[in-house]
């Protein structure tokens, strides 16, 4: 069983998040869950790398070779896998995975989680996909998430079926319990329009 996290490259304003990341890898590890992620050494995600390692977990880095060349490459992992690109980061990592988790981060953050979410909504893969919410910094976009529930551009099912909590405890109690959807987005497209 492992999971993978999405997470900043930067340590965040606030060391919370750093907390919530280190919280996160050791409950991973303590639970016997692996920890697959971007593989550097930097910000959230070496911290998260960190606290699975020194709890004892498995530990999996996926990293595009342009980034190990500018030396971010954490060094001390159970496995890192150099690829040639952040398409095919993201397809390992997928697929060394069981569900997602995102912790804070920026632009890249974003769009994988969007991408992992999308990803299950068209069930292409069927995994849990869920935000730590450290300091609620999600709170933001996921009132963006609840309006285009509003505006008719995102199912209710597909938005709850986003975990979000801010205890990494909780939040892997509900991955644990996870049943994927009966229908994918497509699915209920091609019935609606029956």
């Amino acid at each position: 069983m492992r999971y993978c996290v999405f997470c900043g490259s930067s340590p965040g304003a606030d060391p919370a998040y750093a907390e919530a990341a280190a919280s996160l890898g050791q409950a991973m590890a303590e639970r016997g869950i692996g920890l697959v992620y971007g593989g550097a050494r930097v910000g959230l995600m070496g911290v998260v790398a960190d606290a699975a390692l020194a709890a004892g977990g498995e530990v999996i880095g996926v990293l595009p070779d342009f980034m190990q060349e500018k030396e971010l490459a954490h060094e001390g992992l159970t496995e890192l896998h150099i690829v040639r690109s952040m398409h095919e980061r993201k397809a390992m990592m997928a697929e060394l995975s069981a569900g997602v988790i995102a912790l804070p981060g920026g632009l890249g953050t974003f769009e994988e989680l969007f991408e992992a979410a999308t990803w299950v909504q068209l069930g292409i893969i069927q995994a849990p996909c869920a935000l730590l919410n450290a300091r609620h910094y999600f709170d933001h976009l996921l009132a963006m998430m609840d309006h285009g529930v509003t505006e008719g551009f995102l199912s209710a099912e597909n938005r709850e079926a986003l975990i979000v909590e801010e205890s990494p405890s909780k939040l892997l109690d509900r991955m644990a319990q996870y049943t994927p959807s009966d229908a994918s987005k497509l699915d209920r497209l091609r019935r609606d329009r029956t």
